[in-house]
């Protein structure tokens, strides 16, 4: 055609049937988006001026255009380019543009400095009622389109228009289908893992790979104050630092906590509800947040982040959901294992590590003990604990344990293990302390029993034994404990007590 098409003589309608048929013809053959992007332009180009061209697609959930395609002197790009106040896209008809109008009626969507275009004709894509988006055709000169160009590119948009509804419902069902074998594969993985932090893990891989997001945060509530938030984990480009607090505000509280609902918010820079203290990690864009809901209470928030405004759409959020009921399930089975294996290896009545436990520190010391490191241990048995049991009754004799376990858990360091080894006996692991260390941390427990209220009404006394592992003479951790054992023995037959009647 040339430059001017209002110069030219326009097609019969014949010529206008015979160049949508074959249009229809074209863009009816099942292609990628990007290749039909491109087929609509060449197809445009056929039958209208177009040195320049767009094609637009809209959001309606979000009310936002964004160009997926355009041509500069004839050469086409794809583009990911959003923009808002498309006159076309609102009233849904389609118009000329000349030169004179307002800059915002002819669109530049190319590199800085490109050519401006100084006229266009622009047609909805319109499909069963629903706009779709637009297209355009546009050039450099003034006052390049007629009527006649007008009513070719309508006929155009009409035929592209069941091609893009037909494209985007093809990737719909192909995005669902692959959303769902990674849910089917994340849901697998998840349910596998019971260690609560390889799950958060999972968590945060699984959104970012589903929802290719900037970041991913899982907020877990404080189990005093739920209004109050800390990142246990996250990952991304934009990733929040752990332990990072977020103070809930009425309305967040309102729909994540008591509504169980998703809380969208499309400018972080500008939403109120970001408190400074997040913010400051943030560069604009959007976020949505979705409830961990744990035993029919919500634990926590799932939240997905983009660099871009606007960006979450109703199907993101849906997917953010599946994920999130998803990760709620494991972490609840991760925290009932944690909570059962903690539970083997605690002794219920003092709250102390079981023997159970002992043994498997005790493995890691003495390996540690080999190499070089000092460990001395101390074990310490109620004297005629089994007198008191029989006189008081057990209640007396459960207190009295109690209260020894909370005299030597509160003497002891948090690099070391103490627990209750068994009946009226307990044992002290002293990480880098020898036999002498080993021997002022006794002193320190003696004087806390004989001070100790609960102890000291039933005229409590301890005796104890202390042990260094020595890895010349000592094999395993039974050699070190024997050792103590035996210094107990002899200071039970100094004190002139049965060295058997030990209970």
């Amino acid at each position: 055609m040339s430059t001017s098409s209002r110069t030219a003589e326009p097609p019969s309608e014949g010529d206008r049937y015979r160049v949508l048929l074959e249009a229809s013809r074209t863009l009816g053959v099942t292609m990628s988006a990007d290749d039909l992007y491109a087929a609509i332009y060449r197809e445009t180009a056929r039958s209208v001026d177009a040195p320049g061209f767009y094609l637009a697609l809209h959001d309606q959930s979000r009310d936002l255009a964004r160009v997926v395609y355009y041509a500069e002197n004839g050469e086409g790009q794809h583009a990911d380019i959003p923009y808002r106040g498309s006159e076309v896209i609102t009233t849904q008809r389609a118009s000329i543009v000349s030169d004179g109008l307002s800059d915002e009626s002819v669109m530049q969507v190319g590199e800085n400095g490109s050519r401006p275009t100084r006229s266009a004709v622009v047609a909805p894509l319109l499909h069963s009622g629903r706009i779709l988006g637009a297209i355009s055709a546009q050039s450099y000169e003034v006052d390049s389109y007629s009527d006649s160009d007008l009513k070719m590119l309508e006929g155009i948009a009409d035929v592209a228009a069941v091609a893009v509804f037909n494209s985007l419902q093809f990737a719909e069902l192909e995005r669902r289908r692959r959303e769902a074998e990674q849910l089917e594969e994340i849901g697998r993985a998840l349910t596998s893992k019971l260690d609560p932090e390889q799950v958060l893990g999972l968590v945060i891989d699984a959104v970012s790979d589903v929802l290719h997001v900037d970041g991913v945060a899982v907020w877990l509530c404080d189990t005093r104050d739920h209004d109050v938030c800390r990142v246990a984990d996250s990952g991304g480009d934009i990733a929040l630092p752990v332990g990072l607090e977020w103070q809930l505000t009425d309305e967040m509280r309102t729909t994540l906590i008591d509504a169980w609902a998703p809380l969208l918010i499309e400018n972080l820079t500008a939403n109120p509800m970001v408190p400074e203290q997040v913010s400051e990690y943030l560069t604009g864009g959007s976020a949505v947040g979705v409830p961990l809901v744990l035993s029919g209470q919500v634990e926590g928030v799932l939240t997905a982040g983009s660099r871009m405004a606007r960006r979450f759409t109703r199907e993101d959020i849906g997917v953010l959901q599946r994920l999130a009921s998803q990760a709620s399930v494991a972490l609840g089975n991760a925290r009932l294992h944690a909570n059962l294996h903690a539970l083997s290896l605690t002794d219920p009545l003092t709250g102390l590590p079981n023997r159970r436990r002992l043994q498997i520190h005790l493995d890691h010391e003495v390996a540690a003990a080999r190499r070089g490191r000092p460990m001395a241990i101390a074990i310490f048995d109620i004297d005629r604990f089994k007198h008191y049991n029989d006189t008081f009754g057990h209640i007396a004799g459960d207190e009295i344990l109690r209260a020894v376990g909370k005299v030597l858990a509160e003497e002891n360091r948090a690099m070391n293990v103490v627990a209750r080894y068994g009946g009226d006996e307990f044992v002290s692991v002293l990480s880098e302390t020898g036999i002498d260390g080993a021997r002022h941390f006794v002193e320190r427990v003696e004087k806390r029993v004989a001070e100790n209220e609960t102890l000291a009404k039933f005229g409590i006394r301890m005796s104890a034994g202390c042990a260094e592992f020595e890895p010349e003479a000592m094999a395993s951790v039974n050699d070190v404990l024997r050792a103590a054992d035996t210094d107990m023995y002899e200071v039970k037959a100094a004190r002139g007590q049965d060295p058997e009647a030990r209970t």
